[in-house]
């Protein structure tokens, strides 16, 4: 699942920034791709594409700042989730 979250992670930014060719580990908000309201976006995406909500403790950068970390932060929401 990780693998998947982050190849969507970088299909939707790769929508956004041409040639885009992250790893997993570099920092997206020190390279210059995100600003705030991209930021909100990414974060929509994450709910949407995952089907969990981001709730206010979560709203921290390094939640977000490398795909690992966003991979990290939607394994851990997805797995807290009960099954239906």
């Amino acid at each position: 699942m990780v693998t998947d979250s982050k190849a969507k992670i970088r299909e939707f930014l790769a929508r956004f920034f041409q040639d885009l060719n992250l790893t997993d580990d570099e920092d997206i908000f020190a390279l210059g791709f995100i600003n705030s309201l991209f930021a909100m976006q990414l974060v929509l995406f994450v709910e949407s594409e995952f089907g969990f909500t981001v709730e206010d403790n979560d709203l921290d950068i390094e939640n977000f700042r490398t795909l690992n970390a966003m991979a990290a932060l939607i394994e851990r929401k997805t797995a807290a989730q009960p099954i239906v």
